[in-house]
């Protein structure tokens, strides 16, 4: 059996090794710096949606010129100086943790480079009122903030650089959403892939020291606010159980038509034109998504933020549309190649599904169903319930509904595996695919 160590030694030791503490401050002196760019991000998009509403007040019209030529120069500026900023962020850094994958391949997914760019892009995007969110370019922009902190370490310390992506990925998330939690659980679900990974301290406190950033700037106050559900019991069941079904089905087909319309394998009319004409194409998207947000009285519109919180304060009789043209804004703006996440939108889809049945089935429990469809469409989205439903808990505070949550997230993935392959598993080997024969390495063997 093995002794206890001798107290007084250990503390000698572990103050004395200045080599440790140099590592923990360059980290922890990344991971704050990562946090504070997600809190700058946070900021600039939230710019870019009030301004793209003022421009709607000014000319309800408007979107239907200035959504599709915004939309074209966003993917123009993408293709031409940043192609590793399209898409969620999320495949990204998924890629870059594929293992045997030579160091120089990694700057093709993160870098400070596309840090910057995708923050700019990504803000466009919504300035042009597209239908994304900022929380899968966020793991993007922290994972490049922290993956630079490596030219001030030594190789073969206590941090890889495998470490350093999942720290500041997971804490893009953690700072995103104000959810620590949901960052560390973020990092074991989607990007650890080695046992060592998932317990190294270091890493951990860095996604919740980014986390706290938000909290610095933003205060400790929910992302949604505070959902007071009354008593659950067996006559939830049913409406519940309808809930996570039918999101899982909508989850499914969603992550299959993003995998379909993004690895372009298919021949139809629409795959041939992106192909061919990818400017064109965006700015066709774009038309679309300007005609779904007008024939939803500007409801899809952005992230779905500004209308989520609205159902979860004061569920109503919405759009009866709402969910299919969000649904469809949210695949069409990811189509068009636009660098943009799909958490904000998928949870405002899963609100929107919880929402509608609540007023068939339950709607003296109307909030409650909001939150597990939230958390049900984003797990059957992403395929990772347990980081779904403890992003949705601590975004609305619902504590009270852990299980509830979690029994929502886990019957929907289930329901969604059984229609689509892992979202961004299959979209960062797509990302893998883009690099050079000589930069694949040994990395093809993960693939």
């Amino acid at each position: 059996m093995k002794q206890h160590p001798q107290v007084m030694q250990a503390i000698r030791r572990e103050l004395s090794d200045w080599r440790l503490w140099s590592v923990r401050a360059v980290v922890m002196g990344f991971a704050v710096l990562a946090g504070l760019t997600v809190v700058l991000f946070t900021w600039l998009t939230e710019q870019a949606l009030e301004a793209f509403h003022g421009l709607q007040h000014l000319a309800w019209w408007s979107p239907l010129l200035w959504t599709p030529l915004g939309t074209a120069v966003v993917v123009w500026l993408t293709r031409r100086f940043a192609a590793g900023a399209a898409g969620s962020g999320i495949p990204q850094v998924m890629a870059a943790l594929t293992p045997g994958l030579p160091a120089p391949a990694s700057a093709w997914f993160v870098s400070l480079r596309l840090t910057l760019a995708k923050m700019l892009l990504t803000a466009s995007g919504l300035l042009c009122g597209l239908s994304l969110g900022r929380e899968g370019p966020s793991v993007q922009i922290a994972a490049g903030v922290m993956h630079s902190a490596r030219r001030f370490l030594k190789p073969g310390g206590p941090v890889s650089e495998q470490g350093l992506l999942i720290a500041g990925g997971a804490a893009g998330i953690a700072a995103a959403f104000n959810t620590p939690l949901g960052g560390i659980m973020f990092a074991i679900e989607e990007l650890s892939r080695k046992p060592e990974q998932r317990s190294n301290g270091l890493i951990m406190a860095a996604i919740v020291l980014s986390g706290l950033m938000a909290v610095s700037v933003y205060g400790n106050a929910t992302y949604f606010g505070v959902i007071r559900p009354g008593a659950v019991d067996l006559a939830l069941l049913g409406p519940a159980l309808a809930v996570a079904g039918v999101a899982g089905l909508a989850g499914g087909l969603f992550s299959r038509l993003m995998v379909a319309s993004l690895s372009m394998a298919s021949g139809d009319v629409f795959t041939r034109w992106r192909r061919a004409y990818p400017v064109r194409f965006a700015a066709g998207c774009g038309l679309a998504v300007a005609v779904m947000g007008l024939a939803s009285d500007g409801a899809t519109f952005g992230s779905g933020y500004q209308h989520t919180r609205g159902l979860l304060e004061g569920p109503q009789d919405a759009n009866p549309l709402y969910v299919l043209l969000k649904f469809m804004a949210t695949w069409v703006t990811s189509w068009s190649g636009v660098p943009g996440g799909i958490f904000a939108p998928s949870l405002a889809i899963g609100a929107g599904i919880g929402n509608d049945l609540a007023q068939w089935l339950h709607p003296a429990q109307a909030s409650t169903l909001i939150a597990l469809g939230m958390a049900g469409f984003l797990a059957a989205a992403t395929q990772a319930p347990l980081t779904a439903f403890i992003i949705v808990m601590e975004m609305v505070d619902g504590h009270g509904l852990v299980l509830s949550l979690m029994a929502s997230a886990l019957v929907a993935s289930a329901v969604s595996r059984l229609i689509s392959l892992p979202l961004y598993a299959s979209l960062a080997h797509l990302q893998w695919l883009r690099l050079p024969e000589g930069l694949r390495g040994r990395g093809e063997a993960g693939h």
